[in-house]
């Protein structure tokens, strides 16, 4: 009886070996593709230390299906270095979109927690609670999709762009790729098509109202409402209290 119950045990161990062999090699294999995405995704984050590539993840996303409907479609984005954008610009920025810039890691706690908190009472979506870092992360090297393992990739990439990158590098590249209305790329393409200047010459009011459309610029390009005039007083007011890196 005792002989019979061990042979019919022992099929079963035998087929668990294999098994147990399988998910070692899965999971060696997944750690293997991880490592290799990570190694690929840092090379990315260090071709934007100096450089200035000629257009983001989210630029080439837009102009393509741009080029949907008009094969000859372009986008105005005409980069500058740091030193020529405003102080004016910088200060309303970091004032409408990421108080704490120069004091967090690339994540504002804080500003998550609040976001939530609107959200919940809002019952939908309202807010991101997203920083400089994060958006930057997102722009440069991600879609537009809202997935679970989109924002695992953004928070990836914030912590490697926090690790290599300055706060003023930061700060320049989010400054010269975020959209700012249709086909308008980056503080210099922005001053010129909204007042006609260069982005060195922004005036506070000028800046404010740049900050304010930022959440929305395609719907807010050309239009003038109550809404973005009190959100550019508001941040006009906050401008002076805000630290922004040298």
């Amino acid at each position: 009886m005792l002989t019979s119950t061990i042979q019919e045990r022992a099929p079963v161990a035998a087929t668990a070996l294999p098994v147990i062999k399988l998910f070692k090699y899965a999971l060696l294999a997944a750690l293997i593709l991880l490592t290799g995405w990570l190694g690929w995704a840092y090379s990315q984050v260090l071709t934007w230390r100096a450089g200035n590539p000629q257009m983001s993840a989210f630029m080439q996303q837009d102009l393509e299906s741009r080029h949907i409907k008009n094969p000859k479609a372009r986008l105005k984005h005409h980069p500058v270095p740091y030193k020529r954008i405003s102080v004016n610009l910088k200060r309303a920025v970091i004032a409408a979109e990421d108080a704490s810039f120069v004091d967090h890691n690339g994540f504002d706690l804080d500003g998550i927690q609040l976001a939530m908190e609107k959200n919940l009472k809002a019952g939908h979506i309202t807010a991101g609670g997203s920083t400089i870092s994060q958006q930057l992360a997102k722009n440069l090297f991600l879609s537009g999709e809202r997935t679970l393992l989109r924002k695992a990739e953004e928070a990836i990439y914030t912590v490697m762009l926090e690790a290599t990158l300055s706060k003023r590098r930061i700060l320049e590249l989010y400054l010269n790729y975020a959209e700012w209305g249709n086909r308008i790329y980056g503080a210099e393409a922005a001053a010129r098509h909204y007042y006609g200047i260069p982005a060195s010459m922004l005036s506070p009011w000028q800046a404010a109202r740049l900050a304010a459309i930022l959440p929305n610029p395609r719907y807010y390009d050309g239009r003038r409402t109550e809404w973005i005039s009190e959100k550019s007083n508001t941040i006009r007011h906050y401008m002076p209290m805000v630290r922004i890196p040298r």
